[in-house]
């Protein structure tokens, strides 16, 4: 049963959604918290595998929170949905780049919603690959972004382990990529969690943007290298 926590300094959307959670037959204990502050306290203290959480908030923004949990290493890694009142490229950007697994809308139907709980407890990413892709080709190509170097810390990354996260980038599933490179779906997810290991990343949807930052992906094209050219 997953343990969910819900944050929003607004009582009313606040209360609203948990109110809703607890009506669905198979979830845990769902918890709550006011601020970014509390839910990162809440967080140590529950540990739980879903967070919904507001991104402005007093004390502490979302965003921020959302950066001090994933450093926590919590296991298993929180899966963090950023809450918004604005359909914003920045924002989801933002988050995205904070290691978040997506974001939703906070005047979406109530069962859009549940719908999106469920979606978020079953897989990786709740924003689509293919839009994480085009959100990051915009941003990148909108502010001319530098790449951003890897933390000199971490072991560098084998091509083959390169050439995965590249295809992750392009929005790829693992079964895609294993066809891609005729080796096992297992295989792939062998080289994608020494990939998120190895660079300290906590959602798929954060290795996106590593990737085009690094130059491991470029905006509009496949990942770069010669075995990505290759096939």
């Amino acid at each position: 049963m997953a343990r969910i926590l819900v944050v929003d300094d607004q009582h009313l959307i606040r209360s609203g959604i948990v109110t809703l959670l607890r009506t669905v037959e198979g979830l845990g204990p769902v918890v709550e918290a006011a601020d970014g502050e509390e839910a990162v306290a809440a967080a140590r203290e529950h540990r739980p595998e879903l967070i919904l959480m507001d991104i402005k908030m007093p004390r502490l923004s979302g965003l921020a929170a959302a950066e001090r949990i994933l450093a926590l290493e919590i296991e298993p890694v929180p899966r963090i949905v950023v809450l918004t009142t604005f359909d914003e490229d920045e924002f989801v950007y933002a988050a995205l780049r904070a290691g978040c697994s997506g974001f939703l809308l906070k005047d979406m139907p109530p069962a859009q919603l549940l719908s999106a709980v469920a979606a978020t407890l079953s897989a990786d990413l709740l924003v689509a690959p293919a839009r994480i892709r085009r959100l990051v080709e915009r941003h990148t190509a909108a502010h001319g972004l530098p790449p951003r170097p890897a933390d000199d810390a971490a072991d560098p990354l084998t091509g083959r382990e390169a050439e995965v996260l590249g295809f992750v980038a392009q929005g790829l599933g693992n079964d895609e990529i294993a066809a891609r490179l005729c080796v096992s779906e297992s295989t792939v997810k062998t080289h994608l969690h020494r990939v998120m290991t190895k660079l300290n990343l906590r959602s798929r949807a954060q290795a996106v943007v590593y990737a085009y930052e690094t130059g491991i992906a470029r905006v509009g094209r496949g990942p770069a290298g010669p075995t990505a050219a290759g096939g």
